[in-house]
């Protein structure tokens, strides 16, 4: 490990910082395996190109709820290597079953990586879940030395409260949380608890404000990055960086300049069908995608066409002769 399990705090406020992206997984047409190939290739594409600073793998992003074991522990080793010495690493070993929890996160510890998150634990057959959530992550924590960032979201069930969180920030390696609450939530664990542990959501239409108006220094995350990015057109970084700067302005108009091509994505994003649609918006961008497992739905032709058409009428520059796109 890069530090001591009593370092991880420092560790992480010193090194987790900027643009970090929920990786995809591509899987192989036909048989649907491990794409390691397509996988290398897009993470070198997003760190070399798009110069995002640290990768979140194996998440639901990547579905990792359709792949095995060893198939999440490759994919953790593959990411290490790609990012060393370029980007970070936060490795996702969410399950609900702990031992698995445990036995990805000790693999990301010996392997070298920075990070691991873990999400809440699905509990829909309780109604005060407070105390679990504790002992869940408190034991979590005392079985490894990396840092663990938490991570809230209403596919558990529930939501942690930001009393809860605040709480949980005083474990000595827990280091950040993705939090995929309302605004109002986020903002107030941040103010409860912002010297304590990194705290972000995963959107990219607020990330803009929260780094004005609430002093982030953390995305984490979601796919924008390389979705909303090409080699010749950052504007996502553009604005990141502006807003840390301070020039509020600026980084307004960059921001602002993107909203043509969100408007994009979400519209030709079919209902029930975002891994498939964001894998597809890949390709075309010219990363690999592939598959998606079962039981996620592929596109039709029809809802390929449909976003053929978004991408290449929202403005986002393919290639370095395009023109430059004005705010809207």
């Amino acid at each position: 490990m890069k530090y001591r399990k009593h370092e991880a705090k420092d560790y992480s406020r010193a090194h987790m910082r900027g643009i970090f992206a929920a990786a995809n997984t591509p899987f192989r047409e036909g048989d649907l395996a491990l794409d390691e190939a397509g996988l290398r290739r897009n993470m070198r594409h997003w760190i070399d190109d798009l110069g995002i600073a640290g990768l979140f793998v194996a998440g639901k992003q990547g579905e990792f709820f359709s792949m095995s074991l060893e198939e999440r522990k490759r994919t953790f080793e593959i990411a290490v290597e790609e990012t060393a010495g370029k980007a970070q690493t936060v490795l996702s070993c969410s399950d609900q079953n702990i031992d698995v929890v445990l036995e990805l996160a000790r693999h990301a510890e010996a392997i070298g990586a920075d990070y691991i998150v873990v999400h809440a634990p699905v509990l829909h057959f309780h109604e005060a879940q407070d105390d679990c959530v504790r002992e869940y992550y408190r034991y979590i924590a005392s079985q490894v030395s990396i840092g663990i960032a938490l991570w809230s979201h209403p596919d558990s069930g529930y939501l942690l409260s930001p009393e809860l969180c605040a709480e949980l920030a005083d474990i000595e390696n827990v280091v950040a949380i993705k939090y995929s609450v309302p605004r109002e939530m986020y903002a107030k664990l941040t103010r409860l608890a912002g010297h304590k542990i990194l705290v972000s959501t995963a959107s990219e239409a607020e990330w803009f404000d929260n780094i004005v108006e609430l002093g982030w220094q953390l995305y984490l995350c979601s796919s924008p990055p390389y979705t909303m990015q090409t080699k010749v057109d950052l504007r996502m970084r553009q604005y990141t960086d502006l807003a840390m700067a301070g020039n509020v302005t600026e980084g307004r108009r960059v921001r602002d300049s993107l909203n043509p091509v969100r408007a994009a994505f979400r519209r030709s994003r079919p209902h029930g069908k975002p891994y498939a649609h964001q894998k597809y918006w890949q390709e075309l961008l010219g990363q690999v995608g592939g598959p998606v497992r079962r039981p996620l739905l592929e596109l039709t032709e029809a809802e390929k066409a449909a976003t053929r058409e978004a991408l290449e009428t929202c403005g986002l520059r393919l290639t370095s002769d395009a023109p430059a796109v004005a705010a809207e």
